[in-house]
């Protein structure tokens, strides 16, 4: 099934180009910061660190923060303290992280609030690629493509061929306009030149039972949350959204595996610092999450549960994030999207 995206050139330009965008403007925002920051970073942190979650208390990013919080605490020999500031899809908490000017602020980035709600609105508090600096990619969670049980489809071949055969038949639910549930289904959409029917509800939780009781025809759903009913056979997994298959999850295949090459689609999260922080401290910060990183717990939290552990330096979620600016606009566009 051939895509319909621009050619891998193309895309590979594009990408480059963004990549070399995002390294340049994180390079000039570290320039000032010596002056934005009246301190020792040799002797950083001097007092508590502060990490917000731009989301509530319980959820996926919540989770993952407060055990590397655990962590980070006995590698910088400081407390570590979570602030959960939920609202606005993740804006809320993150404006706050751009804004921190005491030098112990830190916090969690995701898709929404750096990358796509910056697309989707049309008013936004904070600049996320001049704002905010990358310190670390912490993991990238595939989404999983499960179809209802009263679908007669087997692989995703026989969906999108249904698809094709039927535009604007089959319909697939998301947690909302605008986020990974629902752009992978404008993902798949795009990339194959099929028609689906978006159906938004007010969270995963809703649009999942109606998959399980066959009132919509597909879904993409996070691992961790689609694992209870794949596991009970409520539902049928057809495909996993990452360029790997998931340790949980051996016997299905990626959607690059089934035919839809290229695709790749997370719900990923990573740690992010005010565009003032030196760049010693963004250094430190980067070394204690990529050893808490290395910590068996927490490989196992992250695994177990469907994600993938990453790690790696600030250039390296830098080039990440200008490749999912540069996959996202274009689809935003041409779906015409928006949360206003």
């Amino acid at each position: 099934m051939p895509p319909t995206s621009r050619p891998a050139g193309a895309r590979r330009t594009v990408l480059r180009r963004a990549a070399a965008v995002s390294l340049a403007c994180a390079a000039g925002a570290l320039l000032p910061a010596a002056s934005a920051f009246a301190q020792n970073t040799g002797a950083w942190p001097s007092r508590p660190v502060k990490l917000i979650v731009p989301y509530a208390a319980g959820g996926f990013a919540d989770t993952r923060a407060r055990k590397i919080a655990e962590q980070l605490g006995q590698r910088l020999g400081q407390p570590v303290v979570i602030d959960n500031r939920a609202g606005a899809g993740g804006v809320t908490g993150t404006d706050a992280i751009a804004k921190a000017t005491d030098g112990h602020t830190f916090g969690f980035g995701s898709p929404a609030p750096l990358v796509t709600n910056p697309m989707l609105m049309k008013k936004m508090p904070y600049d996320a690629e001049r704002d905010l600096l990358p310190i670390v990619l912490i993991e990238e969670a595939p989404l999983v493509l499960s179809t209802a049980l009263n679908q007669p489809f087997k692989s995703v071949r026989e969906l999108v061929a249904a698809g094709q055969a039927k535009p604007d038949t089959l319909t697939y639910g998301s947690s909302g306009v605008g986020g990974a549930h629902h752009l992978s289904g404008e993902l798949l959409a795009f990339q194959t030149g099929t028609r689906f029917v978006h159906v938004p509800y007010k969270g995963g939780a809703p649009a999942a039972t109606d998959l399980m009781g066959g009132h919509l025809a597909f879904m993409f759903e996070m691992g961790y949350a689609a694992l209870p009913a794949i596991q009970s056979g409520k539902v049928r997994p057809l495909a996993v959204s990452g360029k790997q298959r998931l340790k949980v999850l051996p016997q299905v295949p990626t959607l690059d595996e089934a035919g839809v090459k290229g695709f790749e689609s997370y719900n990923w999260l990573g740690m992010i610092a005010p565009a003032g922080t030196p760049p010693a401290v963004i250094t430190r910060l980067n070394a204690a999450v990529n050893e808490a990183l290395a910590d068996p717990g927490v490989r196992s939290m992250i695994e177990d549960s469907g994600g993938v552990v990453v790690g790696g330096s600030p250039q390296d979620y830098a080039k990440f994030l200008a490749a999912e600016r540069a996959k996202w606009g274009p689809l935003i566009r041409s779906a015409n999207i928006t949360l206003d």
